[in-house]
């Protein structure tokens, strides 16, 4: 697949900035044109890989914004971005649709940029562009408060109902003990880069690497299509590369001795990337469709393993809709496989997430009530001795 990448906001922007990054080290050849949005003029320069005319600022004139961000507020940064909406339109007219399959959005949903102007930036790709477009969002972890949380609520219903497909990623699930904010933050980034570029990017070898079963950009545009949110799962694993520079088998530690045959370690990196840290946690079996591919040496990439972990993939997500394919790396050390379950319907963190904004907007309305209470007790007087200037 060739894409057209949006990052917006500080978090969109360090994703897109990841992808370009792990592409180039890996071999890929996926964000045809990257492009990063933001209200922050620090942000924006943060990025390594985006060329410095593929950056915008929006909101420099505006009165709440003057290039120094949103504060997280999301009214704010949608009101920014449909202020500067021609500026944003100019850049997209830059962008040779003709050599894209799919744009992609990514965004955190917990600042006021990412939450707040993304939404507008994808109504105004829907009405220039026929081409898919799908979002990715950073749902903000639990600890992050209940703001970010009530940013997240409002933007995931202008996502999930304008884009293509959202694929969520769960800072709750990925956040580790002992990493300072911006350790966690740069190794989520890495994860879920790997993740997306290792599942968008397959199917675009020339015809000498095709393997016998090779992915195509349009099975994996397929499982993407009936909307709705999807999660994907990943695992890899290191292959032994003797003297003789043939590759011969797996070296993988997780998975039991007793799996001897490539097919039967196949079928478990799939169950392994199922199984651990889904890029949100989900219910399998409430999946729409599903997609595993398998990124690796064509030579290693046992055709009965394929089929095996694909059957496991059907009773797991119990659907018939799965799909399963190589994507040919001839040179890779590392055999890795990764799984897309499209449409899932239960989610617990969204479930979580909607609560959380319930019980802070409730919040916000009680001390913004009890706030207008105490500043008119302050101004007012209560013998009625004073008259006000106007």
């Amino acid at each position: 697949m060739k894409l057209a990448t949006i990052g917006v906001g500080n978090a969109g922007s360090k994703i897109i900035d990841q992808m370009i990054e792990f592409e180039v080290e890996t071999g890929r050849d996926l964000c045809r044109h990257a492009l990063v949005i933001n209200t922050a003029r620090t942000d924006l320069a943060k990025p390594e890989n985006i060329p410095e005319d593929r950056r915008v600022l929006i909101g420099d004139t505006h009165s709440k914004a003057r290039g120094h961000g949103v504060g997280g507020d999301a009214e704010i940064g949608a009101e920014v971005a449909k202020t500067d909406i021609d500026e944003i339109r100019r850049v997209f007219d830059d962008i040779e649709i003709h050599e894209v399959d799919a744009v992609l959005v990514a965004a955190g949903l917990g600042g006021g940029t990412g939450s707040g102007a993304a939404p507008v930036v994808i109504t105004e790709l829907q009405k220039m562009y026929d081409e898919p477009i799908y979002g990715l969002g950073v749902l903000p972890g639990q600890y992050e408060g209940g703001r970010p949380a009530l940013n997240a609520a409002r933007s995931l219903q202008s996502f999930v109902t304008n884009v293509d497909n959202f694929i969520a990623f769960d800072n709750d699930a990925w956040r580790s003990r002992g990493q300072t904010i911006e350790q966690g933050y740069a190794e989520m980034n890495r994860e879920l880069a790997t993740r997306i570029v290792t599942l968008l990017a397959a199917g675009e070898v020339d015809e000498s690497d095709v393997g016998e079963n090779a992915m195509d950009s349009s099975d994996i545009m397929r499982t993407l299509d009936v909307g709705g949110v999807s999660s994907i799962g990943y695992a890899s694993t290191d292959l032994d590369v003797p003297k003789e520079g043939l590759l011969s088998k797996f070296n993988d530690a997780e998975e039991p001795q007793a799996e001897s045959t490539d097919a039967a370690k196949i079928k478990g990196l799939v169950r392994r990337a199922v199984n651990s840290r889904l890029t949100v946690p989900c219910e399998v079996s409430s999946a729409d469709r599903a997609l595993i591919v398998f990124a690796g040496p064509p030579e290693v990439i046992s055709r009965k393993g394929v089929e095996s972990a694909r059957e496991w993939l059907e009773n797991e997500a119990d659907t018939v809709d799965v799909l399963a394919g190589d994507d040919p790396r001839p040179n890779s050390s590392t055999l890795a496989a990764v799984v897309l379950l499209s449409n899932v319907t239960e989610t617990p963190r969204i479930d979580e997430i909607q609560n959380q904004a319930v019980d802070a907007q409730n919040k916000i309305q009680e001390l913004d009530a009890v706030r207008d209470e105490e500043i008119e007790s302050l101004i007012t007087d209560d013998n009625n001795d004073l008259d006000p200037i106007v």
